[in-house]
């Protein structure tokens, strides 16, 4: 659909003056506007939902989906994270 998707992005964390190059691994950014963190567990835990806020706040990038293809159905799957900057 000519949409520019960059996967497994390295997210940088300084911390105290400390750079860790590589801290987290984005699953899927697209058009540089919505993060795609991808699972594959019985059920989505508070945790998942805390690491993809944090992808966002990092990147600065407002929306996110969480998407379990666990699911019999992928709509129950599917949850869609806000960052209200």
């Amino acid at each position: 659909m000519g949409l520019e998707v960059k996967q497994q992005v390295p997210l940088p964390v300084v911390y105290k003056e400390i750079k860790l190059n590589a801290g987290y691994r984005i699953d899927m950014i697209v058009e540089n506007k919505v993060i795609i963190e991808i699972k594959s567990v019985d059920n989505l835990a508070p945790i998942h939902t805390a690491q993809l806020l944090t992808y966002l706040k990092l990147r600065d990038i407002k929306l996110g989906l969480l998407i379990n293809f666990n699911s019999v159905k992928l709509v129950d799957g599917l949850k869609r994270i806000v960052n209200n900057l």
